[in-house]
């Protein structure tokens, strides 16, 4: 037989560790794992001595605005940006213009995304309308998942967010019994409106608009009592939950509690949460606000025993662009600046470099950011993992080499706002980005095609209810 596509000479990253193996691609597929060095006949030859091959990434949580507001960014502009950051695969968030709540938009948004997406992609939709139909139709589109929001629309975005907004528990709860009926995750953003609000009216009542009182606004407890009322619900509701973002050490101790006493969950934190804290608010201002805010060292500290201890699951980014135009309204008033900060090309440098600098293993890197999400949603193992029979979604990392971030090597339309990792320095490189068995970015051009990247659907017989 004759492959389409050989690596050799890679250093492959599978689930048994780090293997001496060559890789042969066909139709889109893994078609081989064969010893270093093998006989085989390919049209394509790619040389991969010296780097890891990994599982091409999967960021399980990422907001890419289409079709509501293009100069934000699009399933074009931010799947190039995935492609560019060793991303194959993005869980895209329901936010949207209107609200993907029902069927009808969910076959929208999924047409679209066929149309421009350089990566593959998945949908998750909203289930605040309480409507079991179109709940119902959502899953049946093949819907990853779904999506919850504990706290109210932010002012003026009411359309983007309805039916994706229950900050009232009766209607939570509601919704927690409908979704659990589909046996699909919902991600749920953990936060107790009522404290938040009370919260940002005593500050704003004390004439407070500056930079920190975002992060006074939005303390730990918000989110850890949040995340308790979850749990609470859950015991009835029976829903596959998921922790979207944790971000503090209270929070992560109030999850670990219900986790010890049996509760089943998951949660997922983001590379702005381990590697930043509220000092960079003060250094990028705006471009640093984002929901749960970024929090203290401790809480940095904590989030890093978690991962290595595996109450945290998944790290993820919650890309999120916005205009440069809609971040400096932060300057002078911090409560008109949506929260949000891109991050997509930084999850794989990020994670590999804690890896290549001993933070962690490289495996358990590979985990966190591709095999686990795929276990988590049921689309292991055609995705997140390298074995005979996997989808070709893999990334070339070079280890010996070091990238530095800089604006003009960015592929996102929010490029300018993504201040928080500018000029950092990574160990490491994304040399290489496959995806379906082509290569999409290589040597810092994207070379891949608009609409490449296939719409996924999950297995829920293959959901994992509690990694």
């Amino acid at each position: 037989m004759i492959f389409e596509t050989l690596i050799t000479q890679g250093d492959v990253v599978t689930e048994k560790g780090i293997e001496a193996l060559d890789i042969a691609i066909h139709d889109g597929r893994i078609a081989a794992l064969l010893p270093r060095g093998s006989q085989v006949e390919a049209q394509t030859t790619i040389d991969a001595a010296g780097a890891l091959v990994i599982p091409g990434a999967i960021d399980i949580h990422f907001h890419c605005r289409a079709p509501a507001y293009p100069d934000r960014g699009d399933f074009a502009t931010e799947t190039r940006a995935a492609a560019a950051g060793g991303v194959t695969t993005i869980f895209e968030m329901p936010i949207s213009k209107p609200c993907c709540a029902t069927g009808d938009i969910f076959r929208s948004r999924k047409a679209l995304g066929e149309r421009d997406a350089y990566v593959n992609f998945a949908l998750y939709g909203a289930p605040g309308l309480l409507d079991r139909s179109e709940i119902r139709a959502m899953a049946d589109e093949g819907a990853i998942g779904f999506k919850i929001f504990m706290t109210g629309a932010p002012a003026g975005r009411d359309d983007e967010f309805e039916g994706l907004c229950l900050p009232e528990v009766p209607e939570l709860y509601q919704a927690m019994k409908l979704v659990a009926e589909t046996g699909l995750v919902c991600a749920v953003h953990a936060e107790n409106n009522q404290l938040l609000e009370w919260h940002t009216a005593q500050l704003q009542a004390a004439g407070r608009n500056d930079i920190p009182s975002h992060g006074e606004s939005r303390p730990p407890h918000v989110e850890a009592l949040a995340v308790a009322t979850l749990f609470s619900l859950n015991k009835t509701a029976g829903m596959n939950l998921h922790i979207a973002h944790l971000s503090s050490k209270e929070t992560l101790e109030v999850f670990r509690m219900f986790k010890q006493a049996g509760a089943k969950g998951t949660a997922e934190t983001c590379p702005h949460y381990l590697f930043f804290t509220e000092a960079d608010l003060e250094r990028v201002g705006p471009y640093a606000k984002i929901n749960p805010p970024l929090r203290m060292q401790a809480d940095v500290d904590a989030l890093w025993e978690g991962i290595h201890d595996g109450v945290l699951m998944a790290v993820t980014t919650d890309h999120s662009p916005f205009t440069v135009e809609e971040k400096e309204r932060a300057r002078t008033d911090i409560w008109r600046t949506p929260p949000g900060a891109p991050g997509v090309e930084e999850l794989v440098l990020g994670m590999m470099d804690a890896a290549l600098t001993g933070r962690l293993s490289i495996e358990k890197a590979v985990q966190l950011i591709s095999t686990n999400g795929a276990k988590r949603f049921g689309i292991y193992p055609q995705k997140g993992v390298i074995a005979d029979g996997a989808d070709a979604d893999l990334v070339i990392y070079d280890p010996q080499q070091t990238t530095t971030i800089a604006e003009d090597m960015l592929f996102s339309k929010a490029r300018a706002c993504d201040k928080l990792y500018a000029g950092m320095t990574y160990k490491g490189k994304v040399c290489r980005t496959i995806v379906n068995g082509r290569t999409v970015f290589v040597d810092g051009q994207v070379v891949g095609e608009r609409g490449w990247g296939k719409f996924v659907r999950p297995d829920v017989s293959k959901v994992w209810d509690n990694l």
